[in-house]
């Protein structure tokens, strides 16, 4: 790192080895220039890095296997060649070298490498501008040789060059390699024959070699940048919610007292779960409910005996954050049902909700934890006219040390019961500065766990949330219907937000009954789970969504009629004559699964269709190609051309392939223009491309 003690000089003069360790000089001649302010002033100018977040204050984000672009802007004085290589050091310390490319259109001395870190864990990354006599070399000869200008003088810089060349290959213990440079410069004889000179020096066995020992001059590195890489899980994932209380509910019909579900009766859920593909199960809190104030049905105020309350209001005098609802089980029937969770493929997320109802023991323990009004009263929650009388926010400028120390050890004691994901409710009304801090010290001891902020808010909140270390966010996917909506978020999000904000595409959620479903019938269930399933490498849905359940509370309303929320609902799983979306949705996680372009987020491509209601798209990952044709309409019959732009699949213009759908298994003969026709019972076609 480029890194020295500043004095009250306006610069720093700091040297640059030629491997591009900087050390303090007093030459007259500096390398790079660090001014007070801690900027980078190279030799070689290396500006516009990135992914770097807030100027490297926090790490960007990467995952295991993840292709990731690392770009810079990197020029120089005058005509002579300038090149640039990124240095990445893994978590062990060791470094590799990769050499950038100028990136397209040329002329704007953009760079970029293709990089793919293997290792989770903190990395670090810097970007080396240098100057390059190589390629210099080669542009005066391509010119000068053909037209006789100056021969002696390119032989002898040629000779010397393939000459210090084989000197670097022998220091690096590499003697084959060094005798065919030694080969090279001795071909660069004054008097030789231009065309046999160029063919032998700018062939393909030179320029292997000089791309690995032609010397670097004036190596100008930047500092080293953060870059914290996750495993998979943080970038894949398939979620799937549902209450356990539910699971195996039952009603007395003569009394009509309810019988809670269980963890052990939902295992029967993990098992439906992990038959439709998903890899995550999240469950709402599953602590002891308060009473004050307890919610009934449809959020009504007047609960009757036995309504079991928002899972969302926690703690009464069986315990709070750290203790089970009595109804659910014990710590002994959760570790079943992790372990049950586990054996299936599936990680269990919990909710990590910090707030408390009026009888959570942390109001006696803690009150100072707690806003108080001028009354004397805890304030609660509320969103005008809302109120939330059964919650009460925690006011985190009250005893800071205390609530900090108290959440962490909430978050590290059901570590140790095996739970590696946590879904935060409304990470956005607590302070940033708490979450760099907790996120943080998670990190630190158990890099393997991750965080999924539910924050529905302001874009810098929900930006910002990622950068100081969420690896995964909602999004505004929900309220996205329109083709030219879609294609604008979608492209921000895989391009401009990529590095520290990883979506999560959710078609519902227990808070949300989308309006476009409470209208949609069964074909509108479809078109937003396979949007959801194939923009996103990550999404998410609420049981109850493949029994197609849509009835609102009220028109034009997003809450749930007999929202779960507030009341047992048990299901019946089959459907009965409607059916339900289960073959589909395995569908979606099997093709997600054998294809890795579904598995990414940076590589998603718009292609033409001039009818409005047909969006489509394309994902890429080295040999895996998906096209997904998608109905946005899901009362209409739909027909549109599709025009593709076969260079974002790796394909020539004039390119025919095979297409096999992964949700009807037909296959078909595509070129760059072609004709779709989508109905309610088939609005989709998800194509995987196999090159003819």
């Amino acid at each position: 790192m480029c890194s020295v003690p500043l004095t009250t000089d306006s610069l720093v003069i700091v040297t640059a080895t030629t491997s591009g360790n900087p050390v303090p000089s007093t030459q007259p001649l500096p390398t790079t220039l660090v001014s007070e302010r801690g900027q980078v002033i190279g030799r070689i100018p290396v500006t516009k890095v990135s992914p770097v977040l807030e100027g490297g204050a926090y790490a960007a984000k990467a995952t295991e296997g993840e292709l990731l672009p690392i770009r810079a802007t990197v020029f120089r004085e005058g005509h002579d060649a300038v090149a640039a290589t990124v240095v990445l050091t893994d978590p062990a310390g060791r470094e590799t070298h990769v050499r950038m490319q100028p990136c397209e259109p040329k002329g704007f001395d953009r760079w970029e490498a293709l990089v793919r870190p293997d290792t989770a864990g903190p990395w670090t990354f810097r970007v080396e501008g240098w100057d390059d006599p190589w390629a210099t070399w080669v542009h005066h000869a391509e010119i000068k040789l053909p037209a006789g200008i100056d021969v002696d003088l390119v032989c002898a810089e040629g000779r010397a060059l393939f000459t210090e060349a084989a000197e670097a290959a022998y220091e690096g213990a590499s003697p084959g390699a060094a005798r065919r440079l030694e080969r090279l410069a001795e071909a660069c004889i004054p008097g030789a024959d231009a065309d046999t000179l160029l063919a032998e020096a700018l062939g393909d066995d030179a320029q292997e070699l000089m791309a690995a020992y032609a010397p670097r001059r004036l190596v100008s590195p930047t500092p080293d940048y953060p870059l914290f890489v996750d495993r998979h899980r943080a970038l894949f994932s398939a979620w799937y919610e549902f209450f356990p209380r539910s699971q195996g509910a039952t009603q007395d019909p003569d009394t009509g007292e309810w019988t809670s579900g269980t963890f052990d009766s939902s295992h029967e859920r993990l098992e439906a779960a992990a038959a439709m593909g998903f890899d995550v199960v999240y469950l709402p809190p599953i602590h002891p409910i308060g009473t004050q104030f307890r919610k009934g049905p449809n959020n009504t105020l007047t609960p009757a005996e036995g309504d079991p309350g928002s899972p969302w209001a926690i703690g009464n005098t069986e315990g709070g954050h750290d203790a089970i609802h009595p109804e659910l089980g014990d710590f002994d029937a959760f570790d079943r049902f992790v372990a049950k969770a586990n054996s299936l493929g599936l990680e269990v997320a919990l909710d990590f909700a910090l707030q408390a109802s009026p009888d959570h023991p942390w109001v006696t323990e803690h009150p100072e934890w707690f806003t108080e009004r001028l009354d004397g009263t805890i304030a609660y929650a509320e969103n005008p006219p809302k109120k939330y009388q059964d919650i009460y926010p925690i006011n985190f400028d009250r005893d800071r040390e205390g609530i900090y120390a108290e959440c962490l050890r909430i978050i590290r004691l059901w570590i140790s019961h095996g739970v590696k994901i946590f879904r935060v409710d409304n990470p956005h009304t607590k302070p940033v500065e708490f979450w760099a801090w907790l996120l943080a010290e998670v990190r630190r001891t158990d890099p393997d766990v991750l965080f999924l902020a539910e924050a529905f808010t302001r874009p810098e909140m929900m930006g910002m949330l990622g950068k100081v270390g969420y690896q995964l966010s909602y999004t505004y996917f929900t309220w996205r219907n329109e083709k030219w909506e879609l294609e604008e978020y979608v492209t921000e999000l895989s391009t401009e937000m990529d590095t520290f904000y990883r979506p999560s595409f959710w078609v519902n959620t227990p808070d949300i009954n989308p309006k476009f479903l409470q209208t949609s019938g069964p074909a509108g269930f479809t078109i937003r789970a396979v949007l959801a399933a194939t923009l996103s490498p990550s999404w998410g849905m609420y049981s109850g969504y493949e029994l197609f359940e849509h009835e609102p509370l009220k028109v034009g309303g997003e809450e749930y009629l007999d929202s779960e929320k507030y009341a047992f609902r048990p299901r019946d799983w089959s459907g009965g004559e409607q059916g339900n979306l289960n073959t589909l949705i395995t569908m979606l996680n099997t093709v997600r699964r054998e294809q890795p372009a579904l598995q990414q987020l940076r590589d998603v491509h718009f292609h033409h269709a001039p009818n409005a209601q047909v969006m489509v798209y394309s994902k890429r990952d080295g040999d895996s190609r998906v096209i997904v044709v998608c109905s946005l309409d899901p009362r209409g019959v739909q027909e549109s051309e599709v025009f593709l732009d076969l260079d974002e699949l790796g394909l020539d213009a004039d390119a025919l392939f095979l297409v096999r759908d992964a949700l009807t298994a037909q296959t078909h003969m595509w070129g760059a223009r072609n004709f779709v026709r989508l109905t309610p019972a088939e609005p989709a076609h998800i194509f995987v491309v196999t090159p003819v």
